[in-house]
């Protein structure tokens, strides 16, 4: 990147500090914040945005996937290259007592999409000031139903993103100090799936247990044979994890149930890995049922939703991302070698279709408590002072890539004109 490019792509964060913006994103959140919706309800929050990018000037395609919103920014042409922000929030009730909790009970953004909306709206602004620059077309995608619904796959089959180059998005993370990012390249994030089983025996009186067909025991032997899946069937450098957390059955001290239901989720850093649990998860229910003279049906429960596959960042975004970030924040700034971690993310879905990276976002809050620091946790803090750093970077990744893949066209034509020659 040529010196006056790195300047003016770290003018962005000069741009994103002013009150102007700033002042803009902090009242942005708070909206949200206080009208948090669930996947596919996000009807609120799309007409927020829709709102907010008329008054950019910004064209955009609604609806998307229910409630997405598509919006374009550049020429219009290609190349593209897109940013992503996901809309949804959970269903959980916010404990934290500030000016700005949530007005719906049972509903919180205790995931951060909140911020993750706010900063691409930031980033669009930025990016809209300096169109005239932008060498090709930034897709902006707010996409809804990031939580267990996999909205970024019904995006993906909507065919908007089709002839998108690279998408990059971002993840607050409680746990680092504002100013920081993390990432890595290769698996950041695990692929995730869910199974539940209903093992079906033949019921009776406790007192006759060889009159029944016991399902209880059935099942605690499934148990304990789906822990051999990661403990002597996986390589021990290759992380997987089978968990059940769900086990009902019976409802009397002395009477042995027909059936019984367990369910839990799998996850591994591959697919390869991935599938193979799937399909032994599987044959260890139905066999160990056999053994035992019980009967099992097991549902993966894909129409609900679908399994997420695991996050696996490009790692030609990954030098790309290193470089912006440095020159962005400077060096002790960006941890380029993040530990994976086990959970998942459905911007793995766009990672199957195009190059993706994805990284975390220091949000640390003042007081550094740990019930703070947790997503998904009722009691959770997000530092806004961190949002100026993700705008910045979601308009200086998307806006370099574009001007070094049109520089690196042109070398390659100047080449293959020389080699013509």
């Amino acid at each position: 990147m040529s010196s006056f490019f790195k300047f003016k792509f770290n003018n962005f964060l000069d741009i994103a500090k002013s009150p102007e913006v700033f002042d803009w994103m902090i009242s942005i959140r708070r909206k949200i914040h206080e009208n948090p919706e669930l996947g596919y309800q996000e009807f609120e929050t799309s007409e927020l945005i829709r709102s907010e990018l008329d008054k950019m000037d910004i064209r955009y395609k609604h609806p998307v996937a229910i409630t997405g919103v598509i919006g374009f920014i550049g020429t219009g042409l290609p190349p593209f290259v897109a940013l992503r922000a996901d809309m949804d929030a959970l269903p959980i009730q916010e404990m934290v007592e500030w000016e700005h909790k949530s007005k719906v009970a049972g509903k919180m953004h205790a995931c951060g999409h909140d911020a993750h909306v706010t900063m691409l709206l930031a980033a669009a602004k930025i990016l809209k000031k300096h169109e005239k620059d932008i060498q090709g077309t930034v897709v902006l995608v707010f996409q809804p139903a990031e939580e267990g619904s996999g909205g970024a796959k019904k995006i993906v089959e909507s065919g908007v993103l089709q002839n998108v180059i690279a998408i990059f998005g971002l993840h607050v993370a409680p746990e680092l100090p504002v100013g920081e990012v993390a990432s890595n390249s290769g698996p950041i994030l695990a692929g995730s799936g869910r199974f539940e089983a209903k093992i079906s025996g033949k019921g009776g009186h406790a007192a006759s247990p060889h009159k029944a067909i016991d399902p209880i025991l059935t099942a605690s032997n499934v148990i304990i044979s789906l822990q051999y899946l990661v403990s002597r069937e996986a390589d021990p450098l290759d992380s997987q994890v089978v968990t059940v957390a769900k086990f009902q059955g019976g409802s009397a001290f002395n009477v042995i149930p027909d059936y019984v239901t367990i369910g839990g989720t799998y996850r591994a850093f591959s697919k390869q890995s991935f599938n193979h649990l799937r399909q032994r998860i599987e044959q260890i229910i139905v066999g160990q049922a056999a053994v035992h003279r019980c009967n099992a049906t097991i549902d993966f429960l894909e129409e609900e939703e679908p399994s997420y596959p695991p996050t696996v960042n490009d790692s030609n975004l990954h030098e790309h991302f290193v470089n912006v970030a440095v020159n962005m924040l400077g060096i002790n700034q960006v941890n380029s070698v993040m530990k994976p971690a086990m959970a998942a993310e459905d911007f793995s879905f766009y990672q199957e279709v195009m190059p993706g990276y994805f990284f975390m976002l220091g949000v640390q809050s003042a007081s550094h408590k740990p019930s703070e620091s947790s997503l998904h946790s009722p009691f959770l803090k997000i530092n806004e002072d961190g949002f100026p750093y993700g705008a910045a970077l979601h308009a200086s990744l998307a806006s370099s890539y574009l001007l070094k893949h049109q520089q690196n066209m042109h070398h390659a034509a100047d080449s293959k004109y020389l080699d013509e020659i």
